[in-house]
């Protein structure tokens, strides 16, 4: 039974971005998903280039305890990037007292000029050592996790569950490893 979260007033508003390939939306829909397994309030709206794999991905999430009146995400309260295009457009949409996690495998942290509080994850090379580059995805949303607190992570490998094809459930181990190199990669990233 899903722990009833709902109880404490929130709503977090979240900027997904990087490109194509790098399971940017697959991201998104499993935070959402397991938000909506705790019984809270959803909007995720994904966008994309018109190239599947290279060109532009983005999503926003929101998620609340009580109701969403716009979809919309102006200005985030994190924003998760996952590649160097995505940072100068999208770190500008980090409210002042927001966050920013940033794949710094692949993003210099020399560029970030905008967030008030951000953290660099080394989200390619931990994905790397957990047994698969393309779980990258997965560390950033374990970083995301343990900033946050926003959803439990059994709620995620319950989401993934869901949101993942039943051909890919043997990954569900592998993915939550990755949740966790994220969750411990949070910690030493503080800036």
């Amino acid at each position: 039974m899903p722990e009833n979260r709902a109880s404490a007033s929130m709503h977090h508003e979240v900027i997904i971005a990087g490109f194509g390939g790098q399971g940017v939306l697959t991201l998104g829909s499993t935070l959402a998903e397991a938000a909506v397994l705790e019984g809270r309030e959803v909007v995720w709206t994904p966008a994309y280039g018109a190239e599947m794999r290279g060109g532009p991905s983005f999503c926003t999430v929101i998620v609340s305890s009580s109701a969403i009146g716009s979809p919309v995400v102006a200005s985030a309260d994190t924003a998760i990037i996952m590649d160097r295009l995505s940072l100068p457009k999208y770190q500008r949409q980090v409210r002042p007292n927001g966050a920013l996690l940033v794949n710094s495998s692949l993003v210099d942290t020399a560029e970030i000029t905008a967030a008030a509080r951000w953290y660099a994850i080394r989200a390619n090379h931990l994905a790397e050592e957990v047994g698969d580059a393309r779980t990258a995805n997965m560390v950033m949303l374990g970083a995301f996790l343990a900033l946050t607190r926003l959803v439990r992570v059994e709620a995620v490998v319950e989401a993934l569950r869901h949101t993942l094809p039943a051909r890919r459930h043997h990954l569900i181990p592998l993915n939550e490893a990755a949740l966790a190199a994220g969750d411990r990669a949070l910690a030493a990233s503080a800036v």
